[in-house]
């Protein structure tokens, strides 16, 4: 079984794709039982719509794909912390672990003032919050 790190090289080589398109350098994965569901990178300049974050294109992604908006048994990997627009779209398809590398200061879903991610301060039936990993 591949580890955290394993799959997080892979969101750097994403990421780097991203960044040789003209977008911030973030790629993301989610991945279900040890699997692969879906990959993307940060597409908000190449698509000119801000959410079009690589968290965001790739739980749209495993919903179409898993056909389901219950992703609880997913693992979001991603090369930057999550920041609230993200987090609150990982929240609401109940994703139950992130794994991210770099943090991010200002509107981080983790780090910021305003850590939604992981606060119990949210509607009842989003759930428990998910574990959440900071790679080093």
């Amino acid at each position: 079984m591949l580890s955290d790190y394993d799959y997080m090289k892979r969101c750097e080589v994403l990421a780097t794709e991203a960044a040789e398109e003209g977008n911030a350098p973030v790629g993301a994965l989610i991945v279900k039982g040890g699997e692969v569901v879906c990959e993307a990178r940060e597409a908000a300049n190449t698509k000119n719509d801000i959410s079009c974050h690589a968290e965001i294109e790739a739980i749209r992604q495993a919903v179409k794909q898993l056909h389901t908006r219950d992703l609880s048994d997913c693992i979001l990997y991603t090369t930057h912390e999550p920041c609230i627009m993200c987090a609150y779209s990982i929240r609401y398809y109940k994703i139950s672990k992130v794994v991210y590398q770099h943090p991010v200061a200002y509107l981080g879903g983790v780090t910021s003032s305003m850590p939604l991610l992981t606060s119990d301060i949210v509607p009842p039936h989003w759930g428990k919050a998910p574990e959440v990993v900071r790679l080093k």
